[in-house]
C-alpha cells in the first residue's frame, strides 16, 4: 500500500497546482451531490443526530472550497541576493504519501481537512478511519473515485483506504515511506503516534482530546449560557474533543443558572439521532459507558464535597442508562443513551 502511494506521489507531484486543486474542486461537488446519504450514513455509524451529520459532510464541502483557492496560493518568497541582477527563489515541495488517522466521532470531517490540502500540495493519501466506523470511509471512497472519474488523468491510489485497529495504524505510523502522520484521537493516543513518528523524523499533526471549561461571569446573559453550556455539553452526546466538561459559576448567579441549567437538561430529547426533534443520540458502543460510568462516580463525589462546603442544596447527576436501537427507546427520557441495550445494574 505504501509502495502504490509513493507511486502516486511521484506522478502526482508533477501536475501543476491548479490542476489538482480543479481535483478537489470536483470533490466538492461530489459532496454536494451526495451530502443527504452520506450525512445519514454518519449518524447511523456513530450515532451524532442527523443534523450534526448533515453539518459534518458541509464542513467537507467548505474545505474543498478552501483548498481550491489555496492551489493557485502555493506561494515562496523572492530573496534578495548579493550579486548584481540576481534573486533567489524559494520553493515548495510535496512531501509524500500522507498518512491519515481519524477517530469516530467524527468519521469524515477530518479526513477531507488533511486530505483537501495533502492533494492540492501534491500528496496522496492513507487513510486509516477508526474502526468503529469504517462504511463512512468506504463511502467517501466511492464519492471520491467519481471526483477522479470526472478529473480524467489522475495517477492510481491518490487515496487508499486502510481498515483495521491500532495494530493497522501502527503499521502505518511506523513506516518510514510515510514522511507525514496526521492524527486526530486521544491524547494517549497522539502521544503514542507523536513519539513513533518521531523516533523516525517523520512529522505529525495532532488534533487530540480536551478537557473545556466555561466560565459563567455575573454579567452573563444567562439564556445564552444555558444554550451554549448544554449544546456543548451534549452535542455528540458528550464525545467531542470540544465538548464541555466543568462548568465554573460565579456564586452570585448560582442559584439562579443551576435550576434553569437543571430543567434544560430534563427537557433534552433523547433517542434515534435520525428523528428530527432528538438533540441527543446514543454513545458509539458499552466500551464508551465504562469510563463515563466512572467519571460519573467520580463527579458525584466532587459535585457533593463542593457544594456541602459552599452550603448549597446538592445536585443529582443522573446514572446513564442504555439505548436500545431496536426499539428506539431509552430507559428513561432524562438519562443519557448508548448504543446497546444492557442490563441495568442495582444502583440505576
Amino acid at each position: 500500500m505504501v509502495t502504490r502511494g509513493v507511486r502516486a506521489f511521484e506522478a502526482w507531484r508533477e501536475v501543476p497546482a491548479p490542476r489538482r486543486g480543479e481535483l478537489v474542486r470536483l470533490l466538492g461537488e461530489a459532496l454536494r451531490a451526495q451530502k443527504e446519504d452520506l450525512g445519514r450514513l454518519v449518524t447511523l455509524e456513530c450515532g451524532k443526530i442527523l443534523q450534526e451529520g448533515l453539518g459534518e459532510v458541509q464542513e467537507m464541502i467548505d474545505i474543498c472550497d478552501f483548498a481550491v483557492g489555496l492551489s493557485r496560493q502555493l506561494y515562496g518568497l523572492t530573496i534578495a541576493s548579493e550579486r548584481p541582477g540576481h534573486a533567489m527563489r524559494e520553493t515548495w515541495h510535496p512531501m509524500g504519501a500522507c498518512g491519515v488517522i481519524t477517530s469516530f466521532n467524527f468519521p469524515v470531517a477530518p479526513w477531507a481537512w488533511n486530505s483537501a490540502l495533502a492533494l492540492v500540495c501534491g500528496d496522496p493519501v492513507i487513510w486509516k478511519p477508526s474502526e468503529k466506523t469504517p462504511l463512512c470511509a468506504l463511502a467517501v471512497d466511492k464519492i471520491f473515485a467519481t471526483a477522479v472519474a470526472k478529473f480524467g488523468d489522475a495517477p492510481d491510489d491518490l487515496l487508499q483506504i486502510l481498515l483495521g485497529g491500532r495494530d493497522v495504524a501502527a503499521l502505518l505510523v511506523e513506516n518510514h515511506g510515510v514522511p507525514i502522520v496526521s492524527a486526530t484521537g486521544s491524547t494517549n493516543m497522539g502521544r503514542a503516534v507523536g513519539t513513533a513518528v518521531a523516533e523516525r523524523f517523520g512529522r505529525s499533526i495532532l488534533e487530540l482530546g480536551g478537557n473545556n471549561a466555561m466560565i459563567v461571569a455575573p454579567s452573563a446573559e444567562l439564556d445564552l449560557t444555558i444554550r451554549a453550556a448544554v449544546f456543548s455539553a451534549v452535542g455528540t452526546a458528550g464525545q467531542r474533543c470540544t465538548s464541555l466538561r466543568r462548568l465554573i459559576v460565579h456564586e452570585d448567579i448560582y442559584d439562579q443558572l443551576i435550576p434553569r441549567l437543571k430543567a434544560a437538561y430534563e427537557t433534552l430529547p433523547l433517542g434515534d439521532p435520525l428523528t428530527d426533534s432528538v438533540l441527543v443520540g446514543p454513545l458509539i458502543d458499552g466500551q464508551a459507558m465504562r469510563p463515563w460510568r466512572a467519571r460519573s462516580n467520580r463527579l458525584k463525589q466532587t459535585v457533593a464535597w463542593f457544594t456541602a462546603a459552599a452550603g448549597r442544596s446538592p445536585i443529582n447527576i443522573p446514572t446513564p442508562t442504555m439505548y436500545d436501537r431496536r426499539s428506539s427507546r431509552c430507559r428513561t427520557r432524562t438519562r443519557l443513551c448508548v448504543g446497546k441495550p444492557l442490563r441495568r445494574s442495582s444502583t440505576s
